[in-house]
């Protein structure tokens, strides 16, 4: 009789993760408060116990792809260029993907033999407001339709293609679109992180006869940073409060008609996106891709991480 006891990821307490830690890395972090998401508390503890020991895991991978690389040139006697190591970060509005992102560039770009770490996030390849909007889906802005995914993958495509200068567009949070004169530039990175909800989906179109590419098929390293619901719509709904106070405040916020409601006003119409557009787009697009990263990070109500998901190799 056969038994299927396949089980593709080893579960690691925070306890257990936290002994890998490195201690002397963490004079890089004197000033880790500018890392850290709005309404998302960051900690030394949590970078020494969570972020450190997986800056530790990663340098380890990419050294040892730097080794194979070598190894693979010294094998055909050859000096093929040495291409980027991309990392990918998924996870849902709010999780606090883009804090995960800055704190891993940072100590990242500390570890030996890989000091250039970029940072890319995927709002800079959602189509304009203008294309939105002639396509009818400018209330599914973060759902996969609503990237230029051709163009994202081209330029993954180039920074593997070990290219020394690609070009990535620009989006601003603040005007809620792409800023069409703005590109930023990446050139001869060791590392790439790549940030966004849905980088790790593989929904292909229908009836296509081309050969379908996925963004994660780009991805060496991949990390889906993961909630409970309840919790995930409780931390939108304090950041959109949050927002009310700051961003919301400049005349030239594409929500700046939210800036003056009170804190009852804001709630409801924070809930009301949640329902109709982030939890839809969370259950139906990003939750269903959460196991196919190599790492899950599994965060607890008080917006730290309290268990962690490694794929095994």
């Amino acid at each position: 009789m056969t038994r299927n006891n396949y089980a593709p990821y080893i579960t690691i307490s925070r306890e257990e993760w936290a002994k890998r830690s490195d201690d002397p890395m963490l004079h890089l972090l004197n000033d880790f408060e500018t890392l850290q998401g709005l309404n998302e508390p960051l900690t030394m503890e949590e970078i020494t116990q969570i972020y450190v020991p997986l800056s530790r895991l990663l340098n380890l991978y990419v050294s040892g792809a730097q080794r194979l690389h070598a190894a693979t040139n010294s094998f055909l006697g050859s000096q093929f260029l040495k291409v980027p190591f991309i990392i990918g970060i998924a996870g849902s509005v709010a999780v606090g993907k883009s804090t995960t992102a800055r704190v891993l560039q940072r100590l990242l770009s500390a570890w030996p033999n890989h000091p250039k770490v970029d940072l890319v996030t995927t709002d800079g390849f959602l189509y304009p407001n203008k294309v939105l909007e002639q396509k009818g889906i400018m209330n599914r802005k973060g759902f996969p339709e609503s990237y230029d995914i051709r163009r994202l993958i081209q330029f993954l495509a180039n920074v593997k293609s070990a290219k020394e200068r690609v070009s990535a567009p620009v989006y601003s949070h603040l005007e809620y679109d792409i800023l069409p004169n703005e590109l930023k530039w990446i050139e001869s990175p060791d590392i790439v992180i790549v940030e966004g909800v849905n980088v790790l989906q593989v929904r292909p179109r229908q009836q296509q006869k081309e050969p379908t590419i996925f963004v994660s098929d780009f991805f060496d390293f991949s990390i889906f940073v993961d909630a409970e619901m309840e919790d995930l719509q409780q931390w939108y709904i304090d950041r959109f409060k949050s927002l009310r106070q700051t961003a919301f405040r400049n005349p030239e916020s594409y929500f700046h008609r939210y800036a003056h409601l009170s804190d009852k006003e804001s709630e409801v119409i924070a809930t009301n996106i949640w329902n109709e557009i982030n939890r839809p787009n969370l259950e139906l697009n990003i939750l269903p891709t959460r196991f196919r990263a190599s790492l899950i990070l599994e965060k607890g109500g008080h917006h730290f991480v309290q268990s962690l998901k490694l794929r095994r190799i």
